[in-house]
Protein backbone atom coordinates (compact mmCIF):
# COMPACT_ATOMS: atom_id res chain seq x y z
CA UNK A 1 0.00 0.00 0.00
CA UNK A 2 1.11 3.75 -0.88
CA UNK A 3 2.07 5.98 2.13
CA UNK A 4 -0.55 8.65 2.75
CA UNK A 5 1.44 11.10 5.18
CA UNK A 6 5.43 11.77 6.14
CA UNK A 7 6.14 12.99 8.98
CA UNK A 8 9.34 14.82 8.36
CA UNK A 9 11.91 15.89 10.85
CA UNK A 10 15.77 16.49 11.98
CA UNK A 11 16.05 13.44 13.13
CA UNK A 12 13.73 10.20 13.85
CA UNK A 13 14.89 7.61 16.31
CA UNK A 14 13.29 4.03 15.17
CA UNK A 15 13.50 2.53 18.94
CA UNK A 16 17.19 1.38 17.60
CA UNK A 17 19.12 3.88 16.05
CA UNK A 18 18.63 7.56 14.98
CA UNK A 19 17.70 8.56 10.89
CA UNK A 20 18.95 12.23 10.21
CA UNK A 21 17.17 14.43 7.89
CA UNK A 22 14.23 11.75 6.88
CA UNK A 23 10.91 11.24 6.48
CA UNK A 24 8.17 8.84 8.43
CA UNK A 25 5.98 7.90 5.94
CA UNK A 26 2.34 7.19 7.56
CA UNK A 27 -0.26 4.79 6.73
CA UNK A 28 -3.81 3.90 7.89
CA UNK A 29 -2.60 4.30 11.08
CA UNK A 30 0.60 2.02 10.99
CA UNK A 31 4.23 2.94 10.28
CA UNK A 32 5.43 2.35 6.30
CA UNK A 33 8.87 3.14 6.75
CA UNK A 34 11.61 5.32 7.53
CA UNK A 35 13.22 7.45 4.09
CA UNK A 36 15.72 10.10 3.45
CA UNK A 37 13.68 13.17 3.17
CA UNK A 38 14.86 13.28 -0.76
CA UNK A 39 13.36 9.77 -1.20
CA UNK A 40 9.63 10.79 0.20
CA UNK A 41 7.33 9.86 -2.58
CA UNK A 42 5.74 12.47 -4.41
CA UNK A 43 1.73 13.09 -4.10
CA UNK A 44 2.12 12.41 -0.10
CA UNK A 45 1.37 15.03 2.38
CA UNK A 46 3.74 16.19 4.36
CA UNK A 47 3.84 17.02 7.87
CA UNK A 48 7.32 19.25 9.08
CA UNK A 49 8.56 19.15 12.22
CA UNK A 50 11.92 21.39 11.50
CA UNK A 51 14.66 20.77 13.75
CA UNK A 52 12.82 18.73 16.43
CA UNK A 53 13.39 14.97 16.63
CA UNK A 54 10.52 11.91 17.11
CA UNK A 55 10.64 9.43 19.15
CA UNK A 56 8.94 6.29 19.66
CA UNK A 57 5.36 6.93 22.03
CA UNK A 58 6.06 6.48 25.27
CA UNK A 59 4.38 3.34 27.59
CA UNK A 60 3.45 3.77 30.90
CA UNK A 61 2.17 0.91 32.71
CA UNK A 62 0.92 2.52 36.09
CA UNK A 63 -0.96 5.53 35.74
CA UNK A 64 -3.34 5.78 38.62
CA UNK A 65 -5.31 9.14 36.48
CA UNK A 66 -4.55 12.46 35.39
CA UNK A 67 -6.48 15.53 34.00
CA UNK A 68 -8.43 15.83 37.10
CA UNK A 69 -9.46 12.38 36.77
CA UNK A 70 -8.68 9.63 38.72
CA UNK A 71 -9.49 5.79 38.20
CA UNK A 72 -11.35 3.90 40.41
CA UNK A 73 -12.63 7.54 41.56
CA UNK A 74 -14.29 7.73 38.14
CA UNK A 75 -14.98 3.92 36.51
CA UNK A 76 -16.54 4.80 32.29
CA UNK A 77 -14.91 4.62 28.87
CA UNK A 78 -15.00 8.59 29.47
CA UNK A 79 -12.67 8.68 32.49
CA UNK A 80 -9.94 6.47 30.52
CA UNK A 81 -10.37 8.76 27.69
CA UNK A 82 -9.99 11.60 29.69
CA UNK A 83 -6.72 10.46 31.48
CA UNK A 84 -5.33 9.09 27.99
CA UNK A 85 -6.03 12.23 26.23
CA UNK A 86 -4.36 13.96 29.71
CA UNK A 87 -1.13 11.75 28.98
CA UNK A 88 -0.90 12.23 25.49
CA UNK A 89 0.29 15.69 25.77
CA UNK A 90 3.74 14.32 27.46
CA UNK A 91 4.64 11.74 24.93
CA UNK A 92 2.23 9.03 26.31
CA UNK A 93 0.77 7.07 23.02
CA UNK A 94 -0.27 3.83 25.36
CA UNK A 95 -1.02 3.38 28.67
CA UNK A 96 -2.83 1.23 31.42
CA UNK A 97 -5.11 2.98 33.51
CA UNK A 98 -4.39 1.83 36.95
CA UNK A 99 -6.91 0.86 39.70
CA UNK A 100 -5.73 1.13 43.47
CA UNK A 101 -6.88 -0.85 46.21
CA UNK A 102 -10.81 -1.12 46.23
CA UNK A 103 -14.04 -3.17 46.88
CA UNK A 104 -15.11 -5.56 44.63
CA UNK A 105 -17.65 -3.75 43.06
CA UNK A 106 -15.61 -0.83 42.08
CA UNK A 107 -13.25 -3.38 40.78
CA UNK A 108 -16.06 -4.53 39.01
CA UNK A 109 -17.14 -1.41 37.34
CA UNK A 110 -13.22 -0.63 36.76
CA UNK A 111 -13.47 -4.22 34.39
CA UNK A 112 -16.55 -2.96 32.65
CA UNK A 113 -14.69 0.38 31.89
CA UNK A 114 -12.06 -1.47 30.28
CA UNK A 115 -14.38 -3.50 28.17
CA UNK A 116 -16.12 -0.54 26.91
CA UNK A 117 -12.73 1.19 26.65
CA UNK A 118 -11.59 -1.46 24.43
CA UNK A 119 -15.06 -1.55 22.50
CA UNK A 120 -15.15 2.34 21.58
CA UNK A 121 -11.36 1.88 20.43
CA UNK A 122 -10.01 4.92 23.17
CA UNK A 123 -6.96 6.51 21.74
CA UNK A 124 -4.31 5.18 24.46
CA UNK A 125 -6.01 2.23 25.97
CA UNK A 126 -3.18 -0.49 26.37
CA UNK A 127 -5.61 -2.64 28.87
CA UNK A 128 -5.90 -2.42 32.83
CA UNK A 129 -3.77 -2.46 35.71
CA UNK A 130 -4.96 -4.09 39.15
CA UNK A 131 -3.21 -2.72 41.72
CA UNK A 132 -4.63 -4.91 44.67
CA UNK A 133 -5.95 -5.30 46.60
CA UNK A 134 -4.34 -8.55 47.45
CA UNK A 135 -1.34 -6.99 48.80
CA UNK A 136 0.66 -6.90 51.88
CA UNK A 137 -0.62 -4.84 54.89
CA UNK A 138 2.65 -4.65 55.68
CA UNK A 139 3.76 -2.75 52.65
CA UNK A 140 0.02 -1.36 51.97
CA UNK A 141 1.73 2.18 51.28
CA UNK A 142 -1.05 4.46 50.60
CA UNK A 143 -3.14 1.76 49.95
CA UNK A 144 -6.72 1.48 52.08
CA UNK A 145 -5.34 -1.09 54.33
CA UNK A 146 -9.69 -2.56 55.06
CA UNK A 147 -9.97 -3.17 51.28
CA UNK A 148 -7.08 -5.56 51.46
CA UNK A 149 -7.47 -8.97 51.16
CA UNK A 150 -6.46 -12.33 50.03
CA UNK A 151 -7.48 -13.31 46.45
CA UNK A 152 -10.47 -15.35 46.27
CA UNK A 153 -11.53 -17.46 42.83
CA UNK A 154 -14.34 -15.06 42.14
CA UNK A 155 -11.19 -12.60 42.00
CA UNK A 156 -9.60 -15.21 39.12
CA UNK A 157 -12.69 -15.85 37.42
CA UNK A 158 -12.57 -12.03 37.22
CA UNK A 159 -9.88 -11.44 35.82
CA UNK A 160 -9.14 -14.09 33.31
CA UNK A 161 -12.92 -13.32 32.03
CA UNK A 162 -11.60 -9.23 31.17
CA UNK A 163 -7.85 -11.45 29.64
CA UNK A 164 -10.15 -13.38 27.55
CA UNK A 165 -12.65 -10.77 26.26
CA UNK A 166 -10.84 -7.54 26.28
CA UNK A 167 -7.33 -8.26 26.27
CA UNK A 168 -4.09 -6.81 28.44
CA UNK A 169 -4.56 -7.22 32.05
CA UNK A 170 -1.60 -6.53 34.43
CA UNK A 171 -2.50 -7.68 38.47
CA UNK A 172 0.07 -6.43 41.02
CA UNK A 173 0.24 -8.70 43.94
CA UNK A 174 2.20 -9.75 47.34
CA UNK A 175 2.42 -13.54 47.74
CA UNK A 176 1.19 -12.77 51.43
CA UNK A 177 -2.48 -12.43 49.92
CA UNK A 178 -1.61 -14.58 47.04
CA UNK A 179 -0.76 -18.24 46.35
CA UNK A 180 1.91 -19.41 44.07
CA UNK A 181 -0.81 -21.78 42.43
CA UNK A 182 -2.87 -18.74 41.60
CA UNK A 183 -0.24 -16.77 39.78
CA UNK A 184 0.38 -19.68 37.66
CA UNK A 185 -3.47 -19.96 36.54
CA UNK A 186 -3.57 -16.46 35.89
CA UNK A 187 -0.33 -16.35 33.84
CA UNK A 188 -1.86 -19.53 31.99
CA UNK A 189 -4.95 -17.77 31.41
CA UNK A 190 -2.06 -14.47 29.85
CA UNK A 191 -2.54 -12.51 32.73
CA UNK A 192 0.58 -10.12 33.42
CA UNK A 193 1.90 -10.57 37.00
CA UNK A 194 3.86 -8.34 38.92
CA UNK A 195 4.72 -8.97 42.24
CA UNK A 196 4.58 -5.61 44.49
CA UNK A 197 3.17 -4.10 47.79
CA UNK A 198 5.10 -7.14 49.63
CA UNK A 199 7.37 -7.92 52.35
CA UNK A 200 8.26 -11.41 50.89
CA UNK A 201 12.10 -12.79 51.08
CA UNK A 202 14.04 -13.14 48.14
CA UNK A 203 13.37 -17.05 47.91
CA UNK A 204 9.38 -16.31 47.86
CA UNK A 205 10.07 -13.99 45.38
CA UNK A 206 12.11 -16.34 43.29
CA UNK A 207 9.48 -18.93 43.64
CA UNK A 208 6.41 -16.52 42.30
CA UNK A 209 9.08 -15.93 39.26
CA UNK A 210 9.17 -19.71 38.60
CA UNK A 211 5.31 -19.87 39.12
CA UNK A 212 5.10 -16.90 36.12
CA UNK A 213 5.10 -13.68 37.90
CA UNK A 214 7.32 -11.41 35.30
CA UNK A 215 7.57 -7.94 37.03
CA UNK A 216 7.68 -6.10 39.66
CA UNK A 217 5.69 -3.17 40.76
CA UNK A 218 7.64 -0.02 41.42
CA UNK A 219 10.82 -0.98 42.16
CA UNK A 220 12.36 -0.50 45.65
CA UNK A 221 8.94 1.55 46.85
CA UNK A 222 6.76 -0.75 48.86
CA UNK A 223 8.12 -4.08 48.46
CA UNK A 224 11.33 -5.78 51.44
CA UNK A 225 14.43 -3.83 50.33
CA UNK A 226 17.89 -5.62 49.30
CA UNK A 227 20.23 -6.44 52.07
CA UNK A 228 23.55 -8.24 53.09
CA UNK A 229 22.04 -11.26 54.16
CA UNK A 230 18.59 -11.16 52.70
CA UNK A 231 18.09 -9.81 49.21
CA UNK A 232 14.71 -9.08 49.63
CA UNK A 233 12.27 -8.63 46.05
CA UNK A 234 15.09 -5.60 45.00
CA UNK A 235 17.25 -7.98 44.80
CA UNK A 236 15.91 -11.20 43.77
CA UNK A 237 14.01 -8.68 40.63
CA UNK A 238 17.50 -7.41 40.38
CA UNK A 239 19.68 -11.07 40.01
CA UNK A 240 16.52 -12.57 37.74
CA UNK A 241 16.68 -12.17 33.60
CA UNK A 242 13.25 -13.66 33.60
CA UNK A 243 11.97 -10.22 35.67
CA UNK A 244 11.17 -6.67 34.23
CA UNK A 245 11.04 -3.56 36.78
CA UNK A 246 8.66 -0.52 36.70
CA UNK A 247 11.10 2.43 38.59
CA UNK A 248 9.42 5.88 39.22
CA UNK A 249 12.41 8.28 37.80
CA UNK A 250 11.44 11.44 39.99
CA UNK A 251 14.13 12.06 42.07
CA UNK A 252 11.40 11.54 45.19
CA UNK A 253 10.76 7.67 45.49
CA UNK A 254 14.14 6.53 44.31
CA UNK A 255 17.21 8.27 45.16
CA UNK A 256 19.31 8.81 41.58
CA UNK A 257 22.14 6.75 42.57
CA UNK A 258 20.14 3.83 43.81
CA UNK A 259 18.49 3.81 40.12
CA UNK A 260 21.73 4.25 39.04
CA UNK A 261 23.24 0.76 40.79
CA UNK A 262 20.34 -0.78 40.04
CA UNK A 263 20.68 0.06 36.32
CA UNK A 264 23.85 -1.18 35.79
CA UNK A 265 23.60 -4.44 37.84
CA UNK A 266 20.11 -5.60 36.18
CA UNK A 267 20.54 -9.24 35.22
CA UNK A 268 19.37 -9.38 31.08
CA UNK A 269 17.31 -10.15 29.33
CA UNK A 270 14.49 -8.88 31.88
CA UNK A 271 15.47 -4.63 32.06
CA UNK A 272 14.20 -1.74 34.47
CA UNK A 273 11.05 0.96 32.51
CA UNK A 274 9.45 4.14 33.56
CA UNK A 275 6.44 4.34 35.14
CA UNK A 276 5.02 7.62 36.38
CA UNK A 277 2.65 5.75 38.81
CA UNK A 278 0.64 9.93 38.40
CA UNK A 279 -2.16 10.57 40.18
CA UNK A 280 -5.24 12.84 38.77
CA UNK A 281 -3.02 16.10 39.32
CA UNK A 282 -1.30 15.45 35.62
CA UNK A 283 -2.10 18.11 33.18
CA UNK A 284 -4.03 20.58 36.26
CA UNK A 285 -3.00 23.07 39.00
CA UNK A 286 -4.82 20.97 41.58
CA UNK A 287 -3.64 21.59 45.08
CA UNK A 288 -4.43 18.47 46.24
CA UNK A 289 -7.01 15.64 46.68
CA UNK A 290 -9.39 12.69 48.22
CA UNK A 291 -7.88 9.33 48.39
CA UNK A 292 -10.36 6.73 49.67
CA UNK A 293 -11.48 9.45 52.05
CA UNK A 294 -8.07 10.85 52.57
CA UNK A 295 -6.13 14.21 52.04
CA UNK A 296 -3.66 13.94 49.64
CA UNK A 297 -1.05 16.93 49.61
CA UNK A 298 0.47 18.12 46.62
CA UNK A 299 4.04 19.78 47.41
CA UNK A 300 6.88 20.51 45.13
CA UNK A 301 6.59 17.24 43.24
CA UNK A 302 5.44 15.27 45.48
CA UNK A 303 1.52 13.49 46.73
CA UNK A 304 1.50 12.86 50.19
CA UNK A 305 -0.83 11.36 53.06
CA UNK A 306 -0.66 13.67 56.20
CA UNK A 307 1.54 11.34 58.47
CA UNK A 308 4.29 11.57 54.78
CA UNK A 309 3.49 8.44 53.26
CA UNK A 310 3.80 8.81 49.51
CA UNK A 311 0.52 8.36 47.97
CA UNK A 312 1.42 7.97 44.18
CA UNK A 313 3.67 10.19 42.29
CA UNK A 314 2.96 14.12 40.78
CA UNK A 315 5.28 13.39 37.39
CA UNK A 316 4.48 12.98 33.44
CA UNK A 317 6.62 10.82 31.20
CA UNK A 318 8.55 13.08 29.23
CA UNK A 319 9.57 14.77 32.48
CA UNK A 320 10.17 10.90 33.89
CA UNK A 321 12.59 11.11 30.41
CA UNK A 322 14.43 14.11 31.32
CA UNK A 323 15.02 13.62 34.65
CA UNK A 324 16.67 9.76 33.36
CA UNK A 325 18.70 12.06 30.85
CA UNK A 326 19.72 15.06 32.64
CA UNK A 327 20.09 13.98 36.25
CA UNK A 328 20.83 10.43 35.70
CA UNK A 329 23.23 11.12 32.88
CA UNK A 330 21.76 8.29 30.63
CA UNK A 331 22.24 8.10 27.14
CA UNK A 332 19.05 9.06 25.84
CA UNK A 333 18.90 6.00 23.66
CA UNK A 334 18.91 4.23 26.81
CA UNK A 335 16.05 6.12 28.28
CA UNK A 336 13.99 6.58 25.20
CA UNK A 337 13.89 2.73 25.45
CA UNK A 338 12.82 2.64 29.13
CA UNK A 339 9.83 4.88 27.97
CA UNK A 340 8.94 2.91 25.06
CA UNK A 341 10.19 -0.32 23.80
CA UNK A 342 11.44 -1.92 27.36
CA UNK A 343 7.50 -1.52 28.34
CA UNK A 344 6.44 -2.59 25.62
CA UNK A 345 8.35 -6.15 25.81
CA UNK A 346 7.69 -6.40 29.29
CA UNK A 347 3.87 -7.17 28.56
CA UNK A 348 4.35 -8.99 25.44
CA UNK A 349 3.75 -6.71 22.46
CA UNK A 350 6.84 -5.33 21.14
CA UNK A 351 6.21 -6.83 17.88
CA UNK A 352 3.53 -3.77 17.74
CA UNK A 353 4.34 -0.71 19.86
CA UNK A 354 7.60 0.69 21.44
CA UNK A 355 9.38 1.17 17.83
CA UNK A 356 9.27 2.83 14.47
CA UNK A 357 9.51 0.07 11.97
CA UNK A 358 6.97 -1.11 9.38
CA UNK A 359 3.84 -2.51 10.24
CA UNK A 360 4.05 -1.11 13.94
CA UNK A 361 1.27 1.43 15.22
CA UNK A 362 2.02 5.32 14.11
CA UNK A 363 2.69 6.04 17.76
CA UNK A 364 5.55 8.84 18.08
CA UNK A 365 6.40 11.85 20.30
CA UNK A 366 7.56 14.80 18.54
CA UNK A 367 10.40 16.64 21.25
CA UNK A 368 12.38 19.84 20.73
CA UNK A 369 15.50 20.21 21.69
CA UNK A 370 14.99 20.71 25.52
CA UNK A 371 13.46 17.16 25.61
CA UNK A 372 9.88 19.18 25.46
CA UNK A 373 6.93 17.22 24.17
CA UNK A 374 5.41 19.65 21.18
CA UNK A 375 3.20 16.85 19.23
CA UNK A 376 1.90 13.09 19.81
CA UNK A 377 0.51 11.14 17.33
CA UNK A 378 -1.34 8.27 18.03
CA UNK A 379 -2.20 5.66 15.72
CA UNK A 380 -2.01 8.38 13.27
CA UNK A 381 -4.01 10.27 14.34
CA UNK A 382 -3.15 13.97 14.52
CA UNK A 383 -3.15 15.88 17.50
CA UNK A 384 -6.13 17.76 17.25
CA UNK A 385 -8.24 14.73 16.19
CA UNK A 386 -7.44 13.04 20.10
Amino acid sequence: MTPTIAIVAARIFDGTEWHEDSGLLLEQGCVHGIVKTSDIPRGVRRVDYDRQQVVPGFIDLQVNGGGGVRFGEETSAQAIREIASAHARFGTTKLLPTLITDTPDVTALALEAGRQARAANVPGFLGLHLEGPHLSLERKGAHNPSYIRPMTAADMDAICAYRGDAGLVLTTVAPENVTAEQVRALVAAGVVVSIGHSNATAQTARSYFDAGASMVTHLFNAMSPLGNREPGIVGAALDDGRVFAGLIADGVHVDPATIRVSLRSKAPPGDIFLVTDAMQTIGTDLAGFELNGRAIYRNEGTLKLSDGTLAGADIDMISSVRFAHQVLGLPLERVLAMASSVPAKAVGLDDRYGYLRPGYAADFAVLNRELECVHTWVEGREPSSL
